[in-house]
């Protein structure tokens, strides 16, 4: 297949250099002098570590800033030639985009995918695109690859495990079998940990160092961010908030367990339930909207909801309990200082997350939800990819 790019094998060769990379990753350009007064380096050390970064090819000058009273200072900002690739795989979809080096999109391709299909077809689908992002000029040469699934995965072998709604991906080497194919360093991880980042990188957990993003998709997951940092867990199964038991009694879930929150409120769940309110009349849009087509969606119960369809408004609400039940446990033990809602159900909009608000607030301890926002996402379908691009940066401006 055609998705190679070639190889960038530069590194910062110390944590004073890979400071400096973070910073101008995140920041965007500084100057000499207050990069020196941000890492704590002198003049000639500052100087010393930007002469060699450039030498490696991973900064370049970009002109003069204003004075400070003396010889104005050069201003430095990453190499224009730093290319990232983020990789969010859904149950659904794949999307692949190319960032610089501070993590703006330069090219982004969403297709329609069936993860079901197995890792082989899908992830030659993920090369296609690469490929075609390489003929339309966004990527020739590369640093590294994020790849996000919607399963668990082994944060030491780059595989997924286990993973529910991904039959045939269970130890697939996802990260070995990239890289050779991309020929650049690749990592791997849950989708909702790669959102996570994204947030906050590009959207609005920016200033927030420990937050919770809830997708709410085909699966129902919780990406968990501490002091700027995922929080993974032992094996890196944190946060599969899909599965915690709302019901002894409730639907079989594709974990093979019964009652768990995905079985209720996931996209297949939501799928399920319009279905037989169409079916059984409960639902005059819905039952509509079966007549046009073979199958409903998430959409389609959105859609009937804003028509003000009163099965698919209590659909709508009930789901939204279920979930903000389960958040304000997680609100009490961890206190976090934000929750992000975000995922293709989250598109139900503001009737979803008011059900959600009057929950969390309700549930939890006033301390805990006093200076709490519960916020619905704004990337859209960049946070995954933006992610992606984040984690595997992180790696390689490491020393």
């Amino acid at each position: 297949m055609e998705g190679g790019v070639r190889r960038m094998t530069a590194r910062p060769e110390n944590v004073h250099q890979a400071r400096i990379l973070r910073l101008l990753r995140t920041d965007g350009p500084r100057s000499r002098a207050e990069l020196g007064d941000v890492v704590a380096l002198s003049r000639s050390k500052i100087a010393l570590e930007l002469d060699r970064l450039a030498a490696l090819g991973l900064v370049r000058s970009d002109g003069f800033a204003a004075s400070r009273g003396g010889r104005r200072s050069e201003i430095v900002r990453l190499a224009a030639n730093l290319r990232f690739l983020g990789v969010d795989i859904g149950a659904t979809s794949v999307d692949v985009a190319v960032t610089n080096g501070e993590l703006e999109v330069l090219g982004h391709l969403s297709r329609p995918a069936d993860v079901r299909d197995g890792p082989t077809a899908v992830l030659d689908q993920v090369l296609e695109m690469v490929a075609k992002l390489r003929a339309d000029g966004v990527v020739t040469e590369v640093h590294g690859a994020g790849i996000g699934v919607p399963g668990p995965v082994s944060l030491r072998d780059g595989t997924p495990i286990a993973p529910p709604i991904m039959p045939g991906w269970d130890r697939y080497p996802v990260r070995e079998a990239m890289s050779q194919e991309l020929g650049c360093p690749v990592l791997v991880n849950n989708d909702v940990n790669m959102m996570a980042l994204g947030e906050l990188h590009a959207g609005l957990a920016r200033s927030a160092e420990d937050f919770l993003l809830v997708k709410i998709g085909t699966g129902i997951g919780c990406g968990i961010i501490v002091r700027g940092e995922i929080y993974s867990g032992v094996s890196g199964s944190a946060g599969d908030i899909g599965h915690i038991r709302v019901d002894d009694h409730g639907p079989v879930c594709a974990c093979g367990n019964s009652g768990c929150l995905e079985a209720y409120f996931g996209g297949a769940a939501l799928a399920r339930d319009a279905l037989a309110a169409a079916r059984s009349g409960r639902s005059p849009f819905l039952a509509e909207r079966l007549a046009e087509k073979s199958a409903l969606t998430a959409e389609d119960v959105g859609a009937a909801a804003a028509a003000g369809d009163a099965h698919a408004v209590g659909m709508v609400r009930e789901g939204g309990r279920k979930v903000g039940t389960v958040l304000a446990g997680l609100v009490n033990f961890f206190n976090p200082g934000l929750v992000v809602i975000s995922g293709g159900v989250a598109g139900l909009g503001h009737a979803l997350l008011a059900e959600i608000r009057s929950v969390v607030y309700q549930r939890s301890l006033p301390l805990a939800t006093g200076n709490l926002p519960i916020v619905l996402s704004d990337l859209g379908g960049t946070a995954g990819v933006i992610g992606a691009a984040r984690l595997v940066s992180d790696h390689v401006f490491s020393a």
